[in-house]
């Protein structure tokens, strides 16, 4: 069984708080991680120019931190920028990093750029954070109705030549829909919930997640738990979203993208990547089949990398 998580921010924390990748107090690290079989593990780097103005600065500081780190635990964890190196991965007991980035304004309004990060082996690109960028327009400045710039439409093109994930989680719904519009391959929103299960801004509506569906992409379910419910969120509303999004696109295009190290509060029960089995057992009580519960786990993801990447 193939478990891929499409988002964290454990690189980002590790930095910040001076830990490490192989063992932390955090959400993900490696040892757990080493509990399962067969692990893809995006990596984020975060960048948001309201905390920090040099956004290229930041975004690059977080790659340093990440090379180092997986050189420091190369036993254990190797980067991989496409779907054959995530099968050699996978043969070496390894754990898969896939490295992205949440904030296109770490691009600095230069494609140049874009095609500098692909050098440096990052492979999804999280268009905006909540506000507006060179890019686009963030979900939390949707009431202005701005979508792709020209410089955006230029970035959704060199994506697609590069191949690199088109990520839609955090855009603005005009934005959104641009790239819909545009792309010419699948794109993913890494981690995004149900508006219909929970009304939070970040989460989709159903004509989303269904042009996500017709586009051939794939939705990684949110741990957030303030996307999850209103109210405290439990395991069984992790199960919600997974259900109804399920239900609109059947189970080939929803995953996990967990956004562990991301967020403040996750659902009861659910600590860190370690409790990710929990989803999986929850599913299986519930009569999903082994194929359903494998698509979700990671199957999906890997669909959409090995034809993008």
């Amino acid at each position: 069984m193939v478990i891929v998580d499409s988002h964290c921010d454990t690189i980002t924390k590790i930095m910040e708080t001076n830990s490490n990748l192989y063992e932390n107090k955090h959400h993900v690290d490696i040892q757990r991680l080493k509990k399962y079989k067969n692990f893809v593990q995006f990596f984020a780097a975060f960048t948001d120019k309201c905390l920090y103005p040099n956004t290229l600065k930041r975004a690059l500081e977080i790659i340093d931190v990440f090379y180092k780190e997986v050189e420091r635990y190369k036993d254990h964890i190797t980067l991989c920028c496409n779907y054959s190196e995530i099968k050699r991965a996978f043969k070496e007991e390894k754990i898969a990093a896939v490295l992205s980035i949440e904030g296109g304004e770490a691009l600095q309004g230069d494609v140049g750029m874009l095609r500098i990060f692909y050098r440096l082996g990052v492979r999804s690109l999280c268009l905006t954070w909540n506000y507006r960028n060179e890019i686009a327009d963030g979900v939390l400045e949707s009431e202005t109705g701005g979508g792709l710039t020209s410089f955006g439409k230029e970035v959704i093109k060199e994506m697609n030549s590069l191949g690199m994930l088109i990520d839609l989680s955090h855009i603005s719904e005009k934005g959104f829909w641009d790239v819909m519009e545009l792309s010419q391959k699948p794109v993913i929103a890494s981690h995004s919930n149900a508006k219909k299960i929970c009304q939070h801004i970040r989460n989709l509506s159903d004509e989303q997640i269904m042009a996500i569906k017709n586009n051939g992409g794939v939705i990684g379910i949110n741990l957030c738990a303030e996307f999850i419910s209103d109210k405290d969120a439990s395991l069984k509303d992790v199960i919600k979203h997974i259900e109804y999004i399920g239900d609109l696109t059947g189970f080939d295009h929803i995953g996990l993208g967990a956004d562990f190290d991301g967020v403040d509060f996750l659902p009861e029960g659910i600590n860190g990547v370690e409790d990710i089995y929990k989803i999986a057992d929850e599913l299986l009580k519930l009569n999903y089949s082994n194929e359903d519960v494998e698509k979700f786990l990671g199957k999906n993801f890997l669909r959409v990398i090995r034809e993008v990447l």
